[in-house]
């Protein structure tokens, strides 16, 4: 059940790489990026990665987003986003080969943040005046997006063009504030499920595609499940990250397994994340 016993202070991010067979996650607030063979220290903070090839990803750094080469460890900057106060914090790249992420405030500062996408060299602020962005995932056909402010507790759903352009507005799709539930993290299997890690109540929860709820997998000793992943060879294992933000050291002996990356066999088959088109 623990695919990896590294505590992350803000453990997010997690990435299946399809070419490598390989997962890669990150630390935020410690500014590393991790695999399964190594771990890679960055001058800013990092949180979110799509694949561009074998040996180059690309990374929502604390400035904008970056490529950064696995073989040599360069960094090349790519654009630009956000503020001073602010820090990339969930990501994902959609099907039509663009890349989603979130800005919000260093502190958490109210409406600090933003959603933006970058797409063949564009990008766009798609969305402001966010605190706590997460949840950034797409349908399998692409044809829609899910996007969350973890402060208000409500799923967005909004449409998208054939070029994965947002179509129309946001309409809230599953409200997880009636519940006391903070979604962070999400990843849509091949089912067109949802599956919501919820900041708090140790799980990441499946919801059908019309946002019922379905059933749950519990990160034993880790209440602050922050983002899945769908991965290994056939894509059937559940990767989950989790935090020790936020605790202190009496909750920490509690909950040993905090911060640590947790792997579900059998779980469900997620599909392969897209590369991202540069």
């Amino acid at each position: 059940m623990i695919f990896d016993t590294r505590a992350c202070e803000l453990g997010e991010g997690p990435l299946w790489h399809p070419l490598r067979g390989e997962l890669f996650w990150f630390d935020i607030l410690n500014r590393t990026l991790h695999s399964q063979k190594q771990s890679w220290s960055f001058s800013g903070y990092v949180s979110a990665a799509g694949w561009i090839s074998r040996d180059a990803l690309l990374l929502a750094s604390e400035t904008g987003l970056i490529r950064f080469d696995l073989a040599s460890g360069s960094e090349t900057p790519v654009v630009k986003a956000g503020t001073s106060v602010t820090r990339s914090n969930d990501g994902r790249a959609d099907r039509q080969g663009g890349f989603w992420f979130g800005t919000m405030g260093k502190k958490t500062e109210k409406g600090a943040g933003a959603i933006w996408r970058w797409y063949r060299g564009e990008l766009r602020q798609l969305y402001t005046g966010v605190t706590i962005p997460n949840a950034i995932c797409f349908t399998p056909d692409g044809t829609a997006a899910h996007f969350t402010d973890t402060s208000l507790g409500q799923v967005m759903k909004v449409a998208l063009d054939a070029q994965g352009w947002p179509r129309g507005e946001p309409e809230a799709w599953l409200d997880l504030a009636r519940a006391g539930l903070n979604p962070d993290g999400a990843v849509i299997d091949a089912e067109g499920r949802f599956w919501n890690a919820q900041w708090g109540a140790g799980r990441v929860a499946c919801y059908g595609p019309d946002g019922v709820f379905l059933n749950a997998v519990e990160t034993p000793g880790a209440p602050h499940a922050s983002c899945p992943a769908f991965g290994g060879a056939d894509l059937t294992t559940l990767y989950v990250t989790t935090a020790l933000e936020h605790m202190d050291a009496e909750a920490r002996t509690r909950h040993p397994a905090s911060g640590q990356t947790f792997a579900f066999k059998g779980v469900a088959r997620g599909l392969p994340e897209a590369q991202v088109i540069v």
